[in-house]
């Protein structure tokens, strides 16, 4: 046997129909995964090992490949001799049980406080307007996931003891506090949302036909409000959902309050704010220690 591989672009072709994109990024791993063989004296898949696989997926990842493309890359070569296998042409799949370097997790884009209040700083001349600060201040106020702020109904808000109860993943329930803007906010909206809601409707925010508001429309009115207001980067919740965290941690440094107020059941998720928050030190530090500024 050789390490000639076109059997396995025909079976992806003939057999599992994939498209001619994909079928050219297996060609491309293979490729690669040839000309690393070739480099270590090997001129046939039934002599490779493990270990070589492994040694394989180290140097490409030193080389410069990221994380999903050396998942890609192991799936290509498990595709590979799981073809080898059924065809008889080995005994094993070298690479079954090996993974590719977990990705590094990505620190979510946040807002800074003078944005967050630039956001917040709109009209409420009209019903919908009044809603949607309603909303978006309750985001930063209370760090609510979007399905959450979709989700919620009338009797989940306790504005006189300044608390919304909302379902969280897993259907986790947690009851937060809600800041006093936020309460504001709120109370004036529930004075435009009754005769704006349809008989019996229980959202605690509607459209303007009475009906529950959806996951897009929120998402829409925020991105909305953003550009109308001048900020130049795409909002979305989430990303009121990081301000919420961020500053939060800054002002407080008590990440197991911001766990618990965020929903997490893993303190690991809560911790990617403490980059945020050590990037926002560092940051103020080299802008504010005579002796700290760093050469550029």
């Amino acid at each position: 046997m050789s390490l000639d591989f076109s059997s396995f672009i025909d079976y992806l072709s003939y057999e599992k129909r994939y498209s001619p994109h994909t079928i050219s990024g297996y060609r491309r791993d293979l490729e690669r995964f040839v000309a690393f063989l070739k480099t270590q004296q090997i001129d046939d898949f039934a002599s490779v090992t493990p270990a070589q696989i492994r040694h394989f997926i180290t140097q490409t990842h030193a080389d410069g490949l990221g994380s999903k493309s050396l998942q890609r890359l192991l799936s290509s070569l498990r595709g590979l001799y799981r073809l080898l296998l059924r065809d008889g042409k080995v005994d094993s799949n070298p690479a079954r049980d090996i993974s590719a370097p977990k990705a590094d997790k990505r620190l979510p884009k946040s807002l800074e406080i003078e944005q967050v209040e630039r956001l917040l700083a709109i009209p409420t001349d009209t019903p919908l307007a009044a809603r949607d600060l309603a909303m978006m201040e309750l985001f930063y106020s209370s760090g609510l996931r979007l399905a959450e702020i979709a989700g919620l109904n009338l009797d989940d808000l306790d504005l006189a003891s300044a608390l919304v109860r909302v379902i969280g993943k897993g259907s986790r329930q947690r009851v937060v506090p809600v800041g006093r803007k936020a309460v504001e906010a709120l109370r004036h909206w529930l004075k435009q949302r009754q005769p704006l809601a349809a008989d019996g409707e229980t959202a605690a925010f509607v459209n303007n036909k009475g009906s529950r508001l959806s996951h897009r429309s929120i998402q829409r009115r925020l991105d909305h409000w953003a550009k109308r207001q001048g900020l130049d980067q795409h909002v979305h919740p989430h990303r009121l959902r990081h301000a919420f965290a961020t500053h939060l941690l800054q002002s407080s440094g008590d990440i197991r309050a911001v766990q618990e107020l965020l929903g997490h059941a893993n303190i690991s998720t809560t911790q990617i704010y403490t980059h945020l928050d050590f990037q926002y030190l560092a940051r103020a530090y080299d802008q504010a220690h005579p002796r700290a500024k760093r050469k550029r």
